[in-house]
């Protein structure tokens, strides 16, 4: 089988890039190594916080008409508080926008995308199709199948998650630095309406965030050290209920569990370059942040955006042109890196008990709320 290019993972950000190129003149096979998951009536405790721009973007992917808006909610303020009674709020209306992000589950938008897949004639899906064996030739990549199917590519884009087998195969040296951490996740119910607000603590031990979900429900994310994911994971559902509760102040009343809490290791990886001749790493297989701003997955669309951009503007070029594949690389390096700095300078501000740091975070959160237009600044930056 031979193909333009050649997308390793069906996740959102790999099967978001084959969406959007479906009016291209290009040849593409999405290789997924698992099944679909079923859509159950359960919420799922994946959630992902989606930008305004980014809603635009799957719009444009044809997933927005196949998803069930009942199960969709709009942040329309955000509100942060240090551990001295310091806080920062953004708020939609301040900045003349309807809402600040859209709250939806990781299967329910995974399910809308690949309907609209099924669709796109210049599209050959694979799946479930395990890889075996990735090697690199001047006119084309080769990829195995473990079924012994054999393809070639003027591309391969590496789309397959943090672990990405296809970053392994391509000899990149650089290695994930953990943060000692584990971002704990779960559902619940509440007694008082969110209001479609979303809270964030930084605390000494870590640091917690509720998004809000449709009806009197949210989805949280404490990211803890593991010692204290793992006694999280031991409580029973009315423990963890109570202890959640305490932790966010009552702000919402009392919580009740609707979905078993995991847990997953955090850490941050930051590779010297996206891209090799007929290779692009795109979403969590080209960088990994900490998960306080919720912008993980927004980085992830974001690639696959630019990475569509500069393929359908490539011209007479071969689409795994070394030169061309650097333009994505450079229009997506600093945005990535940016974030991650943030990330990575906020986690060690806050979760550390030095009391020099303890009263310096807490005095720049409250300067910064009550600086309109640096608020409005960095708002806007994240509305994209």
């Amino acid at each position: 089988m031979e193909f333009d290019i050649v997308i390793v993972g069906g996740g959102i950000v790999g099967a978001a890039l084959a969406a959007s190129l479906k009016n291209s003149d290009l040849s593409i096979a999405l290789v997924e190594g698992q099944n679909l998951p079923s859509l159950e009536t359960e919420w799922d405790s994946r959630i992902y916080a989606f930008t305004p721009g980014n809603v635009d973007f799957l719009k444009t992917c044809g997933a927005w008409e196949h998803l069930d808006t009942s199960r969709i909610q709009q942040i329309e303020e955000m509100r942060v508080f240090g551990d001295t009674g310091s806080k920062l709020n953004f708020s939609a209306y301040q900045l003349g926008a309807p809402e600040l992000a859209f709250i939806m589950e990781s299967r329910l938008i995974q399910h809308a995308l690949w309907k609209a897949l099924h669709d796109q004639a210049n599209l050959t899906l694979l799946q479930p199709a395990q890889c075996a064996e990735l090697t690199w030739h001047d006119d084309a990549a080769h990829l195995k199948l473990k079924d012994g199917r054999e393809i070639k590519a003027k591309l391969i884009v590496g789309a397959d998650g943090r672990d990405s087998w296809v970053r392994h195969q391509s000899n990149m040296p650089e290695v994930p630095t953990p943060y000692h951490q584990h971002g704990v996740v779960a559902n619940f119910t509440t007694t008082k309406t969110h209001r479609g607000i979303a809270h964030q603590w930084f605390t000494e031990d870590g640091i917690l965030a509720l998004l809000p979900l449709p009806g009197k429900r949210i989805s949280i994310v404490w990211s803890v050290s593991p010692e204290r994911s793992a006694e999280l994971l031991a409580l029973t559902h009315e423990e963890l209920s109570a202890r959640v509760s305490e932790a966010s102040q009552h702000t919402l009343g009392e919580l009740q569990v609707i979905t078993p809490p995991a847990s997953f290791s955090l850490r941050v990886l930051n590779l010297a370059h996206l891209t090799k001749p007929r290779l692009a790493l795109i979403g969590d297989a080209a960088h990994n942040i900490h998960p306080l701003s919720g912008h993980g997955v927004n980085l992830g669309l974001h690639d696959a955006r630019e990475l569509a951009q500069v393929l359908l503007q490539r011209g007479a070029l071969d689409c795994g042109d070394l030169g061309l594949l650097r333009r994505y690389e450079r229009a997506r390096k600093a945005d990535i890196l940016s974030m991650q700095l943030t990330t990575d300078a906020l986690k060690h501000l806050f979760v550390n008990d030095n009391p020099v740091l303890r009263t310096l975070r807490n005095i720049g959160l409250s300067a910064t709320n009550k600086i309109v237009p640096l608020k409005k600044m960095l708002a806007r930056h994240a509305l994209n």
